[in-house]
């Protein structure tokens, strides 16, 4: 069915006349007069009839112009961006691929955000293994978040924050009983964080520039294990500068500036334009925005930070192994 068969015939049915029809549609009574011998093939019934001065609907017309009506509104609905969105109505599942050390400080806040305002919405969060990937492309993860790299050449991407690395040990390391500089920071026993092994990254290229090296004593797959190990051991680990600060505390670690030229590292998130224009995923999107950004304000995704803007920013670091 011709979507502008329906609108005509709701303007003659509202004005039971062609050329008052054709005001309200903003064409020519000729053109109405086309479309109505068109309806009546295509309905089988004359639907306005002449009687006297004016016309009048046919019972059969009658019985269709609140349905015409109905079905106009719910195509506008379904057309007009993010008309009639409200979040609390919407039941859907949101699938999140985040580094583990970020998703332990946003998972929570996160929840807290996405519950208040969508009680039957779900997320789901993946660890990096689809990173590099077409999991974006194919749907398989709705927002990558974290140092974004190697993305597929369409995907959008936000800028969302930089953060700096910073090292990590136990409070009574004994690399705490003096000033922390490049010679003692590597001569430290180090805990690689790398999903695929690796010992070797930004830090060790940054020590090799001053001439020293430093012993990657273990590598494990994870930030929250690496933290716990540092706990457990006089192994020294990095994180996030300013990251989960009460929970660094609570596991006995005390943080310090990494005594080398390190470049901050660029946090955003990237999504599948399909989804650019979706309403829910784009309210979804400025959740995630703002628990990365502040994590402890309750907030709303309504009231938005004005200094950030969606939009397809220059690529940003690729992923790295410390």
């Amino acid at each position: 069915m011709d979507l502008n068969l329906l609108r005509v015939l709701d303007a003659l049915l509202r004005e039971n006349s062609v050329t008052r029809a054709a005001e309200r549609l903003g064409t020519s009574p000729a053109a109405v007069s086309r479309t109505l011998a068109r309806l009546r093939r295509t309905v089988g019934d004359p639907l306005l009839v002449r009687a006297g001065q004016r016309m009048v609907p046919t019972p059969r017309a009658l019985e269709l112009r609140e349905e015409v009506r109905e079905l106009l509104q719910a195509c506008d609905n379904v057309l007009r961006p993010g008309a009639g969105f409200d979040a609390v109505h919407l039941r859907r599942s949101f699938t999140v691929q985040a580094a583990d050390l970020l998703l332990a400080g946003l998972a929570g806040p996160l929840t807290d955000r996405v519950r208040a305002e969508a009680p039957h919405v779900d997320v789901v969060f993946l660890p990096e293994a689809l990173e590099g990937g077409p999991a974006l492309r194919h749907g398989t993860v709705d927002v990558e978040l974290g140092v974004l790299g190697r993305l597929d050449p369409e995907v959008r991407t936000r800028h969302l924050t930089r953060k700096v690395l910073v090292g990590v040990a136990r409070s009574g390391h004994p690399l705490f009983d003096e000033p922390i500089d490049a010679r003692r920071f590597a001569a430290a026993g180090h805990i690689g964080i790398s999903r695929h092994g690796k010992r070797n990254g930004p830090i060790d290229e940054a020590l090799a520039g001053l001439g020293l090296e430093r012993r990657v004593a273990v590598v494990v797959p994870s930030h929250t294990s690496a933290m716990i190990l540092a706990r457990d051991t006089d192994l020294v680990a990095l994180t996030l500068e300013d990251w989960l600060p009460a929970t660094t505390a609570a596991l006995g670690l005390r943080t310090f500036p990494v005594p080398l030229d390190l470049g901050p590292l660029d946090l955003g998130m990237a999504w599948h334009p399909r989804n650019s224009a979706d309403p829910g995923h784009r309210w979804f999107r400025e959740h995630l925005a703002d628990a990365v950004l502040d994590p402890s304000a309750p907030g709303s995704a309504g009231t938005r930070r004005q200094g950030l803007k969606s939009a397809r920013t220059q690529e940003l670091t690729d992923g790295q192994d410390v």
